[in-house]
């Protein structure tokens, strides 16, 4: 009888895990493409409405599963650094310092352009202002003399704080007269609520509320806003956020760092092409380009 040693038999069965282990993860590699397989995506919570939208779609017509990890902008790009998802949808270009991070790892993340969002400013409707300048809302988070009552943000740690502290030449949030929650909705139900505060949402939010704060959205006015060294007020209309005019509109980004042909960038192919260009012109929001439109033409009037 031929003894086997306890060794061998080890060996063996190791060789064998990691070769199933490499079949397995060839299989599942094989199994994403551009438009199949499933995925997760990071996404600033801020603009979270436009990306669940662009995703039901895209779902609905491919046989693709894709998972939204709605976060501030400062967890989700933390998030992305950590590799816990290799797509991740912002309101803005990684920096400096998060390009030189996927550079060291010879990845060049691949930044898609796809919709032209804005930063709002709201109050109660009980207030009779309807504009805003924005040097007033820079002398307030200095810590200046203003007629403003108090801010309110949706996230110490979200897009719209970091874009308005950067206005004010800040880094960090002043203590006096600034509040922040958790998410877009808790600002526009507390100023709803709350007279004389402005609230600070993503405009997505106005756009597309869920049905938790439409009624909240009854008591809400969305500020004109004023740019520095300008005399003109500007509403966040669609075709003011499209054509740049507004003084807080931002640029929506989908960033890449997969590596290879996988659902992420087929997803961003989506939201930039036509289909997707069209989701966001009915969102409200400005897409990148316009949409085509078919016109048909008939040789002759018919008459009922």
């Amino acid at each position: 009888m031929i003894k086997i040693s306890n060794k061998i038999v080890f060996t063996v069965f190791a060789t064998a895990f990691v070769f199933v282990a490499l079949l397995s993860c060839k299989k599942d590699k094989s199994e994403e493409t551009i438009l199949t397989g499933s995925t997760s995506i990071l996404v600033d919570e801020s603009i979270f409405p436009i990306a669940e939208d662009q995703m039901t779609v895209f779902e609905s017509q491919y046989d693709a599963k894709i998972k939204l990890i709605p976060q501030s902008e400062k967890e989700s790009v933390l998030s992305f650094v950590s590799n816990k998802a290799q797509t991740i949808i912002l309101t803005r270009k990684l920096n400096t310092k998060e390009n030189k991070y996927f550079k060291n790892k010879k990845i060049k993340p691949l930044e898609t352009p796809f919709a032209i969002d804005g930063i709002a400013l709201i109050k109660n409707n009980k207030s009779k202002d309807t504009i805003q300048d924005i040097s007033e809302i820079t002398d307030f988070l200095n810590g200046k003399p203003t007629q403003i009552k108090g801010l309110v943000f949706d996230n110490a740690n979200s897009s719209s704080t970091r874009y308005l502290l950067e206005l004010a030449g800040l880094k960090n949030i002043p203590e006096k007269g600034v509040f922040s929650f958790k998410t877009n909705n808790e600002v526009i139900d507390y100023v709803s609520q709350n007279e004389g505060m402005i609230g600070v949402v993503g405009m997505n939010w106005i756009f597309q509320p869920t049905e938790k704060i439409k009624k909240a959205l009854e008591n809400i006015t969305v500020l004109s806003v004023k740019d520095k060294g300008s005399n003109e007020y500007v509403y966040p209309s669609q075709e003011n956020l499209g054509n740049r005019k507004y003084p807080l509109a931002r640029v929506l980004y989908i960033i890449n760092c997969q590596g290879y042909d996988g659902l992420g960038i087929g997803f961003a192919s989506f939201i930039a092409g036509e289909t997707g260009q069209r989701i966001i012109l009915k969102s409200g929001l400005a897409p990148m380009r316009e949409p085509s439109r078919n016109i048909s033409i008939r040789n002759k009037i018919e008459s009922k």
